[in-house]
């Protein structure tokens, strides 16, 4: 019950976050990759040791290609990002990444992506995020459908979508200022975490929900005359253990793979970090408290 007796400070702390959130979106933007504006990216492995970054940085400047992103990959790997280039240009930037031929290195791989495919792309990432928020909300509102006392099944949806929602715009806000601050970029990848994010909320939400269901169902048969809070709030003690348990192992996992991980992973990995804290958090502190809340409306109208 410690939960829902302190909800109104978990609202805050909430609203707080997610307008921190929202104000970095606002502020920085998110600060999109190739797979979303289109420009080219290119891969390469020193031969012997790689250079620092500052020195290939002082030797591709000059180049005149405006902004170039030099990324370290493993020991000797690079990826480096910039805008779209001819295969002259190319050949220069190679040159220049081997300071002249003074650290030999061979291509990888050389990718373009135009604005029209980025374009495409977005677009598909935005439509794959709606169906599945709509088809969670059916869902939600079919599996709940027995549970019409005292909360009817499609406020349980609604109140999910709401914390998916919360779940989404942390991770993003983060991402926002760490394009400002670092320069870190947008992707597919960053699309495909945001999707996991999705799943493992909601799968969260439903697990304390599913209990609440369990104990309605069981006040109802036992026919006792429980408020509706302490069933909520009995859900939750049976649940937050295994719930935060889950996400930990979770979430240490995701650490190990962004500290001792590949350069490539990283983002992937501490965008997914910060989505699994963010939907244990909601699940737990926010989606709960909001049925209380929202099912001593109900009773007042």
């Amino acid at each position: 019950m410690f939960i829902i007796k302190h909800k109104t400070a978990f609202f805050l702390f909430t609203a707080l976050v997610t307008l921190a959130a929202l104000a970095a979106i606002a502020a920085f933007g998110l600060h999109l990759g190739i797979d979303f504006k289109g420009g080219t990216l290119l891969s390469v492995t020193y031969e012997e040791s790689r250079p620092t970054v500052a020195d290939l940085e002082t030797s591709v400047r000059p180049l005149g290609y405006g902004e170039v992103r030099i990324q370290p990959s493993d020991d000797k790997d690079l990826l480096v990002r910039t805008r779209e280039i001819s295969t002259a240009e190319k050949d220069a930037l190679l040159l220049a990444l081997s300071l002249s031929g003074s650290a030999p290195l061979t291509e990888k791989s050389f990718t373009a992506i135009g604005p029209s495919i980025g374009k495409e792309l977005t677009n598909k990432a935005v439509a794959a995020i709606i169906a599945i928020v709509l088809a969670l909300l059916a869902f939600i509102t079919f599996a709940f459908r027995k549970v019409s006392k005292p909360v009817s099944s499609w406020k349980y949806a609604v109140i999910a979508i709401v914390t998916l929602v919360h779940d989404m715009l942390v991770p993003m806000g983060v991402f926002a200022y760490l394009g400002f601050a670092r320069g870190a970029e947008v992707d597919s990848l960053f699309v495909v975490a945001l999707l996991a994010i999705l799943g493992i909320s909601i799968n969260d939400t439903i697990v304390v929900f599913d209990r609440v269901r369990e104990n309605l169902r069981r006040r109802e048969e036992m026919n006792t005359k429980e408020p509706f809070d302490e069933t909520v709030g009995k859900s939750l003690n049976q649940t937050i253990v295994r719930s935060i348990n889950t996400s930990l192992t979770v979430v240490f996992v995701l650490l190990a793979l962004f500290f001792f991980g590949p350069e490539t992973t990283k983002n992937f990995a501490l965008m997914l970090t910060v989505g699994m804290i963010a939907g244990t958090y909601s699940s737990i502190f926010l989606a709960s408290p909001l049925l209380v809340v929202w099912e001593r409306y109900a009773k007042r109208t």
